[in-house]
């Protein structure tokens, strides 16, 4: 069997796409506001980077149609390029707003401080779902937090904080996080921590970790940004929206149909804070299934996206496209797109943790748009 070196140095020959754990440990690729909040089906930073460095040119516009939680709009901000991400999710937007945000540092701590020592608990009654996924100090916690959230200058912040906090405060075991299946309310064999583990009963210790590591995270990405550099986040449909202006280039990860419920890995965020539900506009959610009805609106849905946004860019501007197509269905979405096959880049994805652990490839398509 070829080492992973070996089996690296086929792989993009002329830029290196795919890291050893040993190259690329976690804390890299999860720096400073990447790991702000847990977020599957996220490209690493540091694709994102060598693409900007290869096929952009320095000081451009990028736009993501597919933008997810930023990580193309931050590693703009880091590499020096202005940027606007769209996606229809709003948990998706609200993550991305405070990630690509500039903040006055010495306000934002005075104010994560001020809403760190005013923590309590709600009498309020919970939704049947909060009742359900998490226990009932837990919940009065977190009802607690949300309710003085509008209360502070840096709102939005705090949502997120509550939103992580609230994916570890749920009645699920250590090492199904991702995607519970059921609420877990008995000690259970836990196959993260090889012991026996109890459920989580109470909120506040997350409240407390989660703002402390958020000042700490935003402070870190405050310091590597390049000046001046801006992003913009729009939360709307791609196959529809309209963006002003021209860009540079285009660099997306469009989601894959039938493997992440998008809305689902989040759906906790939704119920505590009370977002703008438009799970049935997302792309590819796996609870629609794959049916191929389904299959045809995804192949739809992407195909306009992307002819829609490559026409806004000037002719040879590169179109790159980060996909695994086990289903053979890009070829068509770049003839429908109006988009040529110029070259692509193979990458080996080595996924560490969790239950979805494993490894698969994945393809950067570059494209450009026929003329």
């Amino acid at each position: 069997m070829a080492t992973q070196a070996a089996l690296y140095e086929d792989l993009a020959a002329d830029l290196h796409l795919s890291w050893s754990e040993a190259e690329l440990p976690e804390r890299e690729r999860t720096k400073h506001v990447h790991r702000l909040h847990p977020y599957l089906g996220k490209f690493v930073p540091q694709l994102v980077e060598a693409l900007l460095e290869r096929y952009v040119r320095p000081g451009g516009r990028v736009l993501d149609p597919f933008a997810g939680s930023g990580t193309t709009l931050v590693q703009c901000l880091e590499s020096g390029y202005d940027a606007v991400g769209v996606d229809v999710a709003a948990f998706n937007c609200l993550l991305m707003r405070v990630k690509t945000t500039e903040y006055e540092l010495d306000r934002l701590e005075t104010d994560l401080r001020r809403a760190l020592a005013h923590g309590g608990r709600s009498r309020a009654r919970a939704t049947a779902y909060v009742r359900e996924w998490f226990a009932p100090d837990a919940a009065a916690e977190l009802l607690h937090f949300r309710s003085i959230v509008d209360d502070y200058e840096h709102a939005d912040v705090l949502r997120v904080v509550l939103a992580r906090a609230a994916r570890s405060a749920r009645l699920t075991t250590h090492f199904d996080l991702d995607f519970p299946r059921e609420p877990q309310r008995e000690p259970y064999w836990c196959h993260k921590h090889r012991r026996t583990c109890t459920p989580v009963r109470e909120a506040g210790k997350f409240l407390s970790r989660y703002l402390l590591d958020t000042l700490a995270r935003l402070e870190a990405f405050q310091e590597v940004r390049r000046p001046g550099c801006t992003a913009r986040v729009v939360h709307s449909d791609s196959t529809s929206v309209d963006l002003e202006g021209r860009f540079d280039a285009i660099v997306t990860s469009p989601p894959y149909p039938g493997l992440i419920d998008y809305h689902e890995q989040h759906r906790y965020a939704y119920e505590i804070l009370g977002l703008d539900d438009r799970r049935e506009r997302e792309l590819g959610a796996a609870a629609a299934g794959t049916s191929r009805r389904v299959i045809e609106r995804y192949v739809d849905g992407v195909s306009t996206v992307l002819a829609r946004s490559s026409a806004q860019l000037p002719d040879g501007a590169p179109v790159l496209v980060v996909v695994n197509d086990r289903r053979d269905l890009y070829p068509d979405i770049l003839r429908r797109s109006g988009l040529r096959l110029a070259d692509r880049l193979e990458r080996h994805v080595n996924r560490r943790t969790g239950r979805r652990a494993g490894e698969y490839f994945e393809s950067v398509l570059v494209c450009v748009r026929e003329t």
